[in-house]
Parts: structure tokens; C-alpha cells; sequence
């Protein structure tokens, strides 16, 4: 069995506590390292090369949108998926983090098994895209001064098939919803999802989410 190393960057004390307690109780998590602000976390990340980061939004010094940019920037850590904790659902922080390569939203005073299975999409390669949270994305692009459309260098490589499945995606669909829609299997949308994130060069699903309403391939 496969343990998902685990490294938690939060400036509260209570927070990483909890955080270890929850991770040593299970047999396929570990908690490998602790730091409380963003300069020590990237630093932690870059010594320890955990599976996934649990890293608070908001903390003095260098905050967690500053260290998200560092470790998705840095080839070496490609492999490495960050986790947002927030003490709320839907903030500022979202498009941000999201358009920086985060895999997904946790809150902090969500359940256990919330915050497990968290970790373990994650470090499976999936990531944590609600509903609530793809809608609170699209509102923000149809806000007037919202973000600016400008279409992603790997959308010219896209085929007519893989753009129509990314204007899909971009709704927050599953690959199963999508394949209802479309009248294909889910592997066919896979593959098409998989060839996108690909051309388009996104870290998971959530950024190629962000990539496709930026490119004007979302919801109008």
C-alpha cells in the first residue's frame, strides 16, 4: 500500500495538531512535515517532495497564493498538488489559486473524512473542483471587470471534438455528465480531457477548468 505524504503549511497551531492527529490515524496518510507561513513551506516542499501540500490561504509574511506560485513554478515539483484551506467556501482567493495550478478547495472546519478524501483525490491524480465553486469561477469571468478572456496558446492545438468537451468541462461536468450529453462513453471524454490538459499544459482538471473559461470556451 501506498502512504500519501502529506506536508501542512498553516499559521495556526491548532490547525496543523489537527491535521497530524487525523493523518496518523490512518494507514495510507502521513503527515511528513509542518511549517507556519509560506517561506518555510516552500522550503519544507522542496526538501521533503511530499504527494500533497495542505496550505492555508491567508498567513502573515508570505502567504499561501505566494508559496502556491512557487511550488507550481519550480519543474521539480511538478508532481507535488497543493490543497487551499480557507475558513470560507467562496472568496477573492479563488480564481487566483485556481489559475495558479491548486487542485482543489478544503475548508478548515470541514469534516475528517472531508479533509481525507481531500488528500486522496488528490494524490490520485483527481482534484477538488465543486459545483460551487466552478459556478462561483464563471461568475467571476461574467462580472462586469471580471478577468480577461484571452485564449490559451494550446487552444490552437485542440482538435474541433477536444474544444467542444473543454466548453463541457468548463461547466464543472463529470466525464460521466459529459458523456451523457455528448452520447459517448466516459473513456472517450477521458481520453479527449486527458489530450487537453495535455496541449494545454494544466496541472489537473481544476486549472484546465480556469484555462477554458479564460479561452472563451466556457458557459457565455
Amino acid at each position: 500500500m501506498k502512504v500519501i505524504r502529506v506536508v501542512v503549511v498553516d499559521d495556526q497551531a491548532l490547525v496543523r495538531v489537527g491535521v497530524r492527529t487525523l493523518l496518523g490515524s490512518e494507514e495510507d496518510t502521513e503527515l511528513v512535515g509542518e511549517a507556519a507561513d509560506g517561506i518555510s513551506g516552500v522550503a519544507r516542499v522542496r526538501e521533503l517532495r511530499p504527494d500533497v501540500v495542505l496550505m492555508d490561504i491567508r498567513m502573515p509574511g508570505q502567504d499561501g497564493l505566494a508559496a502556491l506560485r512557487e511550488i507550481t513554478a519550480d519543474p521539480a515539483l511538478n508532481e507535488v498538488r497543493v490543497v487551499m484551506l480557507t475558513t470560507f467556501g467562496l472568496d477573492e482567493y479563488v480564481f487566483e489559486a485556481l489559475r495558479c495550478g491548486a487542485s482543489g478547495f478544503v475548508l478548515k472546519d470541514a469534516e475528517p473524512e472531508e479533509m481525507l478524501r481531500a488528500v486522496r483525490v488528490v494524490a490520485s491524480g483527481g482534484s477538488l473542483l465543486s459545483p460551487s465553486v466552478t459556478s462561483s469561477v464563471i461568475a467571476r469571468f461574467a462580472r462586469p471587470g471580471g478577468p480577461p478572456r484571452v485564449s490559451h496558446p494550446g487552444v490552437a492545438h485542440l482538435t474541433e471534438r477536444e474544444r467542444e468537451v473543454l466548453g463541457w468541462v468548463a461547466t464543472g461536468m463529470s466525464n460521466d455528465e459529459i458523456a451523457a450529453q455528448l452520447v459517448v462513453s466516459s473513456e472517450t471524454v477521458r481520453t479527449h480531457v486527458s489530450r487537453a490538459m495535455l496541449k494545454m499544459q494544466a496541472r489537473d482538471r481544476a486549472q484546465l477548468v480556469v484555462f477554458a473559461l479564460q479561452s472563451g470556451l466556457g458557459p457565455a
